[in-house]
């Protein structure tokens, strides 16, 4: 039986990957006022940025509740009898947490290993296609999981914010805390890294925030794969990836919108590069 491959919302994966790749998406919830939509689901990118915009207060987030994981478990434990779950790191939700008790509480002949991908977004998004691509070419689940903790340390997700408030209201901030109190019209670089947010510099204006990033994606070595993904500038994504085009072919970067769950934080006018690195055991 093929191994099956779930993770949650805010790996923003394109929908197109998801079923191809059958991967299983559990959604997270998006709160404004008193209506809550599930992520991706109730409410699409272009709608919720325009809400959020509008909005006096900003959104609040909430993770999938373990009877919704149970839901998923059990549905593909008819299909198969082992199955890889891969989240965002706890130290950005608690969305795992629900997972493992949602794991702990059925009572079924299905192996389910949880993984943590110490990610967010694409980040995450890059280690789920990993894994369901090696799912799908017959790996068992030690190998699937195997394949995924490799991966894991060779992932970079960096990129620029139009601004830190979002991070800061929103209370996911870490160590980019840091970069509060510069001027208003500098860009932020944020990343991730253990799991939390942390600075990456900045810059003053979007130009320059871009060239910085293009920078940053040419220090590393060999790249196998690369991911772009945005929240409401598609014009400039469509410009960074035939800019990135002499450092990575083109038609192999996967293209992503940063979804309703992570706009919440990073809000619009943001950008990031995804990157899983050439492992240097393989040159």
């Amino acid at each position: 039986m093929t191994v099956k491959v779930v993770t949650d919302s805010t790996a923003d994966l394109p929908d197109d990957l998801v079923q191809s790749l059958e991967i299983t998406v559990v959604p997270l919830s998006v709160n404004f006022g008193t209506d809550t939509y599930l992520d991706g689901l109730d409410l699409r990118a272009d709608e919720f940025y325009t809400k959020l915009i509008n909005s006096d207060s900003l959104p609040t987030t909430s993770q999938p509740t373990p009877a919704a994981f149970i839901e998923v478990y059990h549905a593909l434990s008819s299909e198969t009898d082992e199955i890889i779950s891969i989240h965002i790191s706890p130290k950005l939700s608690g969305t795992i947490n629900s997972a493992l008790l949602a794991r702990d509480a059925m009572n079924s002949h299905c192996r389910i290993e949880i993984i943590d991908s110490l990610q967010a977004s694409m980040g995450l998004g890059l280690i789920v296609i990993r894994a369901a691509r090696a799912a799908q070419a017959g790996a068992n689940l030690n190998e699937v999981v195997e394949t995924v903790q490799e991966i894991i340390p060779r992932i970079h997700f960096f990129g620029m914010v139009d601004t830190l408030e979002y991070l800061h209201k929103g209370g996911r901030i870490g160590k980019a805390q840091a970069l509060m109190g510069t001027l208003l019209s500098i860009k932020p670089l944020i990343g991730t890294g253990n799991g939390e947010v942390q600075p990456k510099g900045k810059a003053r204006t979007q130009k320059k925030a871009l060239t910085r990033l293009f920078e940053m994606t040419q220090e590393f070595g060999e790249i196998e794969d690369l991911t772009i993904a945005h929240s409401t500038i598609p014009e400039e994504a469509a410009a960074f990836t035939e800019r990135l085009s002499p450092v990575f072919e083109k038609n192999k970067i996967y293209q992503s919108r940063i979804g309703p769950v992570i706009g919440t934080y990073l809000g619009p006018g943001s950008i990031a590069i995804g990157i899983i690195e050439k492992s240097s055991q393989s040159s």
